[in-house]
């Protein structure tokens, strides 16, 4: 999903969004109170449908804090999964459950969970975690962090402005960093200059080195920390080893080309290093940042990819397109009300194909 460096909604949008998820949940307690949740979850209709979860990554220290919607805490991605296995939800590996969806023969309360990225804080909490629920998952690796054990650099310098503003506080350009808005405005700057400079990877590293002595944040300390940085190459073949994660395509660099020739040699270059990693070609794709070009379909499905998921936030049914299959994206803000009406199929009921 593409989003601001540190997301948030303009005031018009918010506002509609936080009334129309009063009334929604108002709907959902009075669903649940007289049983039609159970009713929509164990139906014909939720059983024809799959939902497929989302994260990004799991908070090593205040991530989650930073941007709640690229990061939820540990404690909040343990209890989304107790909530699975309590309920009894089907967990199925996504090819499968794919596979299932279009020939109609799903089971009850079906699910798929999917990571993207990679973030060093899978290793270290939900793969762990997964493991303990005995839950498969599909892991969406982009490699060139995994080569270049580095912080993304956008991440890591929207992090480090986020953590520095307060009242009275200025940036590097002598430019206001009084609360998180100007942060993100600052953050802008520095990556469109590091676009414009054709920076490259080490470039843009010096870049965030300088920026947090400017700010007098100790980037050695956030670099043995592994904040914002994604697994090595050994870390990924560990995770696999369960068979339950099964590490699927994101491209090199994390990016949709608008060059159709650029964006088949992103998918090269990502597939092979996954398959160097894994000992397996990845099958599945996923959009980086959520940006769907549907003029590449025929460069996946040169490819071989059997689906592409998108962070449209919607239940999947047979109708979808394969290379068009919606997600929904957890995040902190997202309540337990919220999380369990999408599990039963509440807040889709009537809405989805």
């Amino acid at each position: 999903m593409q989003k601001p460096a540190i997301y948030r909604w303009t005031l018009a949008p918010l506002v509609r969004a936080c009334k129309f998820r009063a009334l929604a949940r108002r709907i959902y307690s009075v669903s649940d109170y007289l049983g039609l949740s159970s009713i929509v979850r164990d139906s014909g209709w939720r059983q024809r449908r799959l939902l497929v979860l989302c994260w990004h990554g799991i908070s090593l220290e205040d991530e989650h804090l930073w941007n709640p919607w690229l990061y939820v805490a540990p404690t909040l991605f343990h209890e989304r999964l107790r909530i699975l296995a309590e309920a009894g939800y089907h967990i199925l590996p996504l090819s499968e459950a794919l596979t299932r969806l279009g020939t109609n023969d799903l089971p009850p309360r079906s699910v798929a969970i999917t990571f993207d990225d990679g973030f060093h804080d899978f290793f270290l909490h939900a793969a762990p975690m997964l493991e303990e629920f005995g839950f498969p998952a599909t892991l969406y690796l982009t490699t060139y962090y995994v080569d270049h054990p580095l912080p993304v650099f956008n991440l890591i310098v929207s992090y480090m402005l986020w953590k520095s503003s307060a009242p009275g506080r200025r940036g590097p350009d002598g430019l206001p960093l009084t609360n998180p808005q100007e942060a993100d405005g600052a953050c802008r700057r520095i990556l469109r200059q590091a676009d414009h400079d054709g920076a490259t990877g080490a470039q843009r590293d010096e870049i965030a080195r300088s920026l947090a002595g400017d700010l007098g944040i100790d980037y050695e300390a956030i670099w043995q920390r592994r904040l914002l940085q994604l697994m090595r190459a050994e870390e990924v073949r560990s995770v696999t080893k369960s068979g339950l994660i099964t590490v699927e395509s994101h491209t090199h660099r994390h990016r949709i080309p608008t060059d159709p020739e650029l964006m088949t040699r992103e998918l090269g270059e990502n597939k092979d290093r996954i398959e160097q990693i894994t000992g397996r070609r990845p099958e599945h794709f996923c959009y980086p940042s959520g940006v769907v070009r549907n003029e590449y379909f025929p460069v996946l499905e040169q490819h071989g990819f059997k689906s592409a998921t998108s962070c449209e936030v919607r239940i999947a049914s047979s109708a979808d397109h394969r290379y068009l299959i919606p997600r929904l994206l957890d995040h902190a803000d997202l309540t337990a009300e919220d999380y369990q009406s999408w599990l039963t199929g509440v807040h889709s009921f009537g809405r989805s194909t």
